[in-house]
């Protein structure tokens, strides 16, 4: 059973979790959410753990009733917009840039998805067994089931992923693999293969190199830092980046590669990019 509910927060906020059928939990917490959120609780997928999934509203969802909206999904959802479950407690800040750029008129407004993640985290967003369900969980559940409960436009230049180092290369995967489905991905930090010493061996660049089409009218906004793990991770996109070149894509046009040479590992650094990729995937190029 898939326990839903919707919440409108304020700066200080008491929410009620449907956690499983019939029982509540009270959580309060001093964080922040810009807009009305939906929880997806224990949403099921074959071969995977069950997940929850948050779907953030744009401003006026519920009183346009005519309205249908793009969908970015992005992976890691616990960090997206809430800072009371994020990671390092800092969250990515995704409802308030989205809040702030749709109400300026800069961006169209758009749902975001954020699907959350499980402690098969590394297998789940890598290629393999599991990367390969994880995939077609978004594609052939998640999405299916999105478009049926929202005003979403479910054509493939209106359906977006976006993520960070393991969620930058499963954003990629999506797209490379599933281009009929999705057509723009933002990779932040992307861990394309795995670095130099790392325990758990992966590859997608030799993938792409093999693959025996190029996905047609994608783009893939690339980005890094350059400290610390930044720095391990930058091989691969250079590697990666060859390999775009070397199938025919173009930067600028299939994809582009930002470096902020100050930045780390973390969702800070990667609050800050985010309305430069948002702008990128809601661009016309």
């Amino acid at each position: 059973m898939i326990g839903v509910f919707y919440v409108t927060f304020s700066p200080r906020f008491t929410i009620k979790d449907d956690i499983s059928a019939g029982e509540f939990v009270e959580r309060t917490g001093a964080g922040q959410i810009t807009g009305t959120v939906v929880y997806h609780k224990g949403m099921k997928a074959e071969g995977l753990q069950d997940r929850d999934v948050i779907v953030w509203l744009p401003p006026n969802y519920e009183t346009d009733s005519d309205q249908r909206y793009p969908v970015l999904y992005m992976h890691d959802g616990q960090n997206l917009f809430d800072p009371t479950t994020s990671f390092i407690g800092t969250d990515w800040q995704v409802d308030e840039t989205a809040d702030s750029m749709i109400r300026s008129g800069e961006l169209p407004g758009f749902i975001v998805v954020g699907i959350y993640n499980t402690s098969d985290r590394m297998y789940e967003y890598t290629p393999g067994q599991k990367g390969d369900a994880y995939l077609n969980f978004i594609t052939h559940v998640l999405k299916p089931f999105i478009d049926d409960e929202y005003r979403t436009l479910p054509d493939r230049d209106n359906t977006f992923v976006g993520g960070s180092s393991a969620g930058g290369i499963v954003s990629f995967m999506i797209v490379w693999e599933h281009p009929d489905v999705f057509s723009r991905a933002i990779c932040m930090s992307p861990a394309f293969r795995s670095p130099d010493g790392f325990n758990y061996q992966f590859n997608y660049i030799d993938t792409v190199k093999k693959s025996a089409v190029t996905p047609e009218s994608v783009l893939f906004y690339i980005d890094n830092g350059g400290i610390d793990l930044e720095a391990q991770l930058q091989p691969g996109i250079d590697e990666m980046i060859t390999a775009l070149k070397s199938r025919g894509m173009r930067e600028g046009v299939d994809f582009v590669f930002f470096k902020d040479e100050e930045a780390p590992h973390n969702e800070h650094a990667w609050a800050d990019r985010m309305p430069e990729a948002l702008r990128l995937i809601f661009s016309d190029k």
